[in-house]
């Protein structure tokens, strides 16, 4: 077996998965050399010492070790250090792969042709991968300013919260905009928490910021009509990203191929008050992402069946007449990022093929 198809077929044992397309393989010749891609399909999910690599593959050490090395240093393998030891695995397509690539800016050539290559890749294969199943990778986090206190239901649904709560906190360039580039919406958005900050900042391709900073980010995004996203589980984030409408995976999954599963909907759902609305179709059409919102009888009204629950409509009403509540049904949010993993596994029939990826 061709060993770039070899590599791409670990990678679609994820979760995210990496469905065969002649564009992705163009991406991985792209991001990998022959020589590199002899030592990367020794890897897996679970870290490896370049030792584990040289023995598997029959590489010397040493040689091994800088193979690994340049692919960590380009991002294209994920790295850290452990008592005292480097130790090295694969990344997923996505989150992963294809956002690591573009988080710096982009801007060069190369840049361009894997830009156009993703969004081929997406269009023909890789949203229906993500989105396949019930349980959606990522979730809508409401704008913070649209949820009124009494209506606030769990911590991981409070955008302020999650990032007071952490440690490290590095903002980065959105790559689904950096490599799209379909619109004009600010790119600088993307935040990233604990240890995959610390090694994202570490090898310049995104900026530490405090808790301040982050919520300045946030207010840039929300003041832009960006849609807050999240890894889909409840405990610390690892990702807080500032999604629009034309580029992002997720959202155009959802709007441009039907796929409701593509990220699931927050907490909350958008309720028009009538006798308040002045019908200026400000939420309808400049901040709604998912046309969720339509004209009745001279005012407008939210179709909660439709809405993601993003609260861009409430906090871009001039008239204050929009209110975020609590859904009927509350989306289940996995505990924590192993449980979601594991539920997507199941649900995708792909437990047995990631399990020989952690031996």
């Amino acid at each position: 077996m061709d060993m770039y198809e070899r590599f791409r077929e670990m990678l679609d044992a994820h979760p995210s998965g990496a469905p065969a397309s002649a564009a992705f393989t163009e991406i991985l010749k792209i991001l990998f050399t022959g020589d590199e891609i002899e030592a990367a399909i020794h890897l897996g999910f679970i870290p490896k010492t370049a030792e584990q690599v040289a023995l598997a593959s029959g590489l010397e050490v040493r040689e091994a070790e800088r193979r690994l090395d340049s692919m960590a240093g380009r991002l294209v393998i994920n790295s850290r250090v452990k008592d005292g030891a480097t130790l090295y695995s694969i990344l997923p397509t996505v989150p992963g792969l294809f956002e690591l690539q573009f988080m710096n800016g982009g801007g060069t050539p190369a840049h361009e042709r894997l830009g156009g290559l993703w969004t081929e890749y997406n269009g023909e294969a890789m949203i229906r991968s993500l989105a396949g199943e019930p349980t959606p990778q990522m979730r809508v986090v409401p704008v913070q300013k649209s949820l009124l206190p009494e209506n606030r239901i769990h911590t991981h649904d409070e955008i302020e919260q999650m990032i007071r709560g952490s440690d490290y906190i590095a903002v980065a360039h959105c790559a689904c905009r950096v490599s799209k580039r379909s619109c004009g919406s600010p790119t600088e958005v993307c935040l990233i928490f604990g240890a995959l900050a610390k090694a994202v900042v570490s090898r310049g391709s995104a900026r530490l910021v405090s808790a301040d900073g982050a919520m300045d980010v946030l207010r840039t995004a929300e003041e832009a009509g960006l849609v807050h996203t999240s890894n889909n589980s409840a405990e610390k984030p690892v990702i807080v990203c500032s999604c629009c409408r034309c580029c992002c995976h997720f959202l155009r999954g959802l709007t441009e191929h039907g796929e409701r599963n593509a990220v699931s909907p927050s907490a909350f759902a958008a309720k028009v008050r009538p006798d308040d609305c002045t019908a200026c179709g400000i939420c309808r059409d400049r901040r709604c992402p998912v046309k969720a919102i339509e004209e009745r009888d001279g005012a407008y009204a939210a179709d909660p069946e439709k809405c993601i629950g993003c609260g861009l409509c409430a906090s871009g009403c001039p008239a204050s007449a929009i209110d975020m509540v609590p859904r009927e049904k509350i989306p289940e949010v996995p505990a924590t990022q192993q449980e979601m993993i594991l539920t997507m596994l199941k649900e995708k029939g792909k437990l047995e093929r990631f399990m020989k990826l952690l031996r």
